[in-house]
């Protein structure tokens, strides 16, 4: 008898039949209504994880900017030494040498 029962509410609902009765066509508009909020709600978290994915390999990017702006920098300051100068004109050849004798400023 239980088993018929579950059979017949299965044959019911996979049938097609719950479709026609007068819960179900009352209630439509929400059932209708509920269907469109459940895909919105889907939309909008995969447009939120495609965004936060955009994020973090943009900071990943930043990240990575950041330490090759520091390495050409430090560079830059360790070309620009005088020392390192010094050492460039010698390795040249170059007949340059640097002035013993102070700045002079002309002022107006």
């Amino acid at each position: 008898m239980k088993f018929e029962k579950i059979r017949k509410s299965f044959v019911r609902v996979f049938g097609g039949n719950i479709l026609t009765e007068n819960f179900i066509i009352n209630n439509m508009r929400f059932f209708v209504m509920l269907l469109i909020i459940i895909f919105v709600f889907i939309s909008h978290r995969y447009s939120y994880l495609r965004k936060m994915s955009k994020i973090e390999s943009l900071q990943h990017e930043l990240k990575d900017a950041r330490y090759e702006s520091l390495t050409i920098s430090s560079n830059l300051t360790q070309a620009s030494r005088q020392t390192e100068i010094e050492k460039q004109i010698s390795q040249y050849g170059l007949e340059i040498k640097i002035s013993n004798e102070p700045i002079y400023y002309i002022q107006k």
